[in-house]
Order: C-alpha cells, then sequence, then structure tokens
C-alpha cells in the first residue's frame, strides 16, 4: 500500500503547476546510442527565475534527441536549443488548463486508491485461506486490513485535494 502511494506521489510530481519543476523532464527517456536513457542522467536539468528549465546535457551532440523526446512528451511545452543548453518556458496555465490538470490528478487518485483496494484484497484472501487461525482472529486481522486500507486511501486523498489545490492557485 505504501508502493502505492509513492507510485502516486512520484506521478504527481510529473504534472506540472504553472511553474517550472524539473520533476516534469526527469523520466523523459532520450534515445542514447540505441538505449532509451532518462534525461536526468544523460546532464542537469535546473530552474531558472521559476518559469525557465534550463537542460546541460553532458554530452552536447544529444541535444537534438533530447529536444525531439521533449516535444514528444506532449508537455504543453516547447523546448528552445541554443548548442549549447536547451531552454524550456513554462507558461501560465489558463483556467481551462488547470481544469484539466485537475481531472488528471483526480484520475491518478482514483487508480491508486485501486491499487490499494488490490492490495487488500489480495491480504483478506491470505487472512481467509489461513486455516490456523480462529474465527475471532481472522476477523481481527480482516478489521486491521480495512483500516490501513482506510487509512491509505485518506492519505491518498489528501495528497491528491493539496495537489490540486496547488495547481488551481494563481
Amino acid at each position: 500500500m505504501t508502493k502505492a502511494i509513492q507510485s502516486f506521489e512520484h506521478a504527481l510530481s510529473t504534472i506540472r503547476t504553472g511553474r517550472a519543476n524539473p520533476n516534469m523532464i526527469n523520466d523523459l527517456e532520450v534515445e542514447y546510442y540505441g538505449a532509451p536513457t532518462p534525461l536526468s542522467q544523460m546532464g542537469q536539468i535546473s530552474v531558472v527565475e521559476g518559469t525557465q528549465l534550463v537542460v546541460k546535457l553532458y554530452d552536447t551532440s544529444m541535444l537534438k534527441e533530447a529536444e525531439k523526446a521533449i516535444n514528444a512528451a506532449n508537455l504543453g511545452v516547447t523546448p528552445q536549443n541554443d548548442g549549447a543548453v536547451i531552454r524550456i518556458n513554462v507558461p501560465r496555465l489558463t483556467e481551462e488548463t488547470r481544469k484539466e490538470l485537475t481531472k488528471q490528478v483526480n484520475k491518478l487518485s482514483e487508480e491508486a486508491k485501486i491499487a490499494v483496494r488490490n492490495v487488500r484484497r489480495d491480504l483478506n484472501d491470505l487472512i481467509k485461506k489461513d486455516e490456523e487461525l480462529t474465527e475471532d482472529s481472522e476477523k481481527k486481522e480482516l478489521d486491521k486490513v480495512q483500516k490501513q486500507t482506510d487509512d491509505f486511501i485518506k492519505q491518498i486523498g489528501d495528497i491528491a485535494e493539496s495537489k490540486s489545490k496547488e495547481i488551481m492557485t494563481i
């Protein structure tokens, strides 16, 4: 269940909020001499003035490939290659874009909740198959699993709510 929350938080870190965030492009994979490589391993990604990302690659011959990967990711940003670095201006979000991103956050939170519920189902099956447990102890274990599930789902809801507020804040 903890892994589901960690995965959810990682997915949320890639959603832009109107401010430049290196996590938007950290995991983008670029074809690097025949092997897909995360952009974060190919160079340094930094934020300039809060509205611009600067990607400085260790191997400047890969600038074109990195630029293609950023364009292909459909992030709503346009990379600018000046021969030494790639600059990405992160535009301010419109109201419509903010609503779309909030819908995306809600979708991701629902997927995380489903993952938590799947873990609960698997645990419940294991508890019910355990023949050494008495009826009372089985009931207690099932209740424990349900309480944990409720706690994790509440955490996911809180995280999604704070991300939605962050997105909707101008």
